[in-house]
This record gives structure tokens, C-alpha cells and sequence, in this order.
């Protein structure tokens, strides 16, 4: 292996582990869990989001491949009466906007590698305290964050099933939170009839 490509693998390593120790740290406030048992519920969840949002929140999703964070979006971005059929990962450009009753900025950092290229997404201009923030793979923007924030960790149950928990680091994130949980009450029941 050339060296130059060593460097980058170890410096990739590196970058996953202090990722990894950073989330650890990260410890959830006070907040609850969904399951969905399907994509339809996932977006149902996005937009009772959408809906309660009222400018400036900061989401941070947090899940493996396929947990379905996208949705998630999509469903955000249809509570906010934007366009939802146009929202996708932003595999090149790293941030979407999209207008609504509120600009949304949609991040996914999943190609980032290192703090530096976190800063280099120009995220940062969308933390001004009247744009929703939503950023996949929120475990590599590091200090990028603001601490005041909404965490949603999604987890594969089965092929269709996720778990999503819902919990808030800061008093505009614990507000958001508590404008979601009677909206979610439906949706709940609903997922535990139909997982049993």
C-alpha cells in the first residue's frame, strides 16, 4: 500500500474511533422511543416533527445504513409543507435546503472523514437560530453542533421494523420534545398493536 493511502486509512480509523468515543459522551436527555413498523410510520413521525417545528432546532440523526434517516427527512420536510418528493441524501453537495413554512438545511455527512471536512460543509451557517437543521450521520460533525439539540437514534428490529429514540440535550431541544409526545401517542399505539 502506498504510504500516502496508509496515512489516509489511519487517519480514517482515527477519525471513526474519536467519533465513536464522542457519541458515547453524548449522553441522551430525558426522551422516549418509537417503533416503526414500517416507512409510512417513519414519515408519519417526520411530520408530526415538521409540524412542531418553529425555527431554529437542530435535529441530529444517528443510525446505520438503511435505519431509514432519509425518510425520516422526507417526512420533516412534508411538516413543514416543503417539497418532499425532492428530498435525498446529498451524497455530493452535503447540504440540501428546501422551503417551507421554515428553511430547512439537510445535511449527510456520511462521506465525511475528518473535523476538518466538517467545516468545510459550510454547516455551520445554517446554525443561526431560524433555520431547521437536520444533519444524518450527526456523530461525524463533532463539535460542529450545537449542544442544544434534538438526538433521534434509529435501529434496524427486523426487515421492516426500526426503533427510534427521541431524547433532547438542551431546553430549545426539551421544548421540541414536548410539543412531539402527545402528537407520537397515536403513532405508538399503533406500532405496539401491530409488534405486539
Amino acid at each position: 500500500m502506498p504510504l500516502s493511502k496508509f496515512h489516509d486509512a489511519k487517519r480514517s480509523v482515527l477519525f471513526s474511533r474519536r467519533v465513536t468515543s464522542a457519541a458515547r459522551a453524548t449522553s441522551p436527555g430525558d426522551g422516549f422511543r418509537i417503533v416503526s413498523g414500517s416507512v409510512a410510520d417513519t414519515d408519519r413521525l417526520g411530520r408530526l416533527i415538521g409540524r412542531a417545528l418553529r425555527g431554529g432546532e437542530v435535529i441530529g440523526l444517528y443510525g446505520d445504513l438503511g435505519t431509514g434517516k432519509t425518510t425520516l427527512v422526507r417526512g420533516i420536510a412534508a411538516g413543514l409543507r416543503a417539497a418532499a418528493r425532492l428530498v435525498s441524501s446529498p451524497t455530493f453537495v452535503l447540504v440540501h435546503e428546501y422551503h417551507g413554512r421554515l428553511l430547512l438545511a439537510h445535511a449527510d455527512l456520511y462521506r465525511i472523514e475528518s473535523q476538518d471536512d466538517v467545516a468545510q460543509t459550510g454547516l455551520s451557517d445554517y446554525l443561526n437560530g431560524e433555520t431547521v437543521t437536520v444533519v444524518e450521520w450527526a456523530e461525524r460533525a463533532g463539535s460542529e453542533l450545537p449542544d442544544d439539540r434534538l438526538e433521534i437514534r434509529l435501529t434496524h428490529r427486523g426487515r421492516a421494523t426500526r426503533a427510534l429514540h427521541l431524547s433532547a440535550t438542551g431546553p430549545i431541544s426539551q421544548e421540541l420534545l414536548r410539543r412531539i409526545r402527545p402528537a407520537t401517542e397515536k403513532l405508538r399505539v399503533r406500532s405496539r398493536s401491530r409488534t405486539g
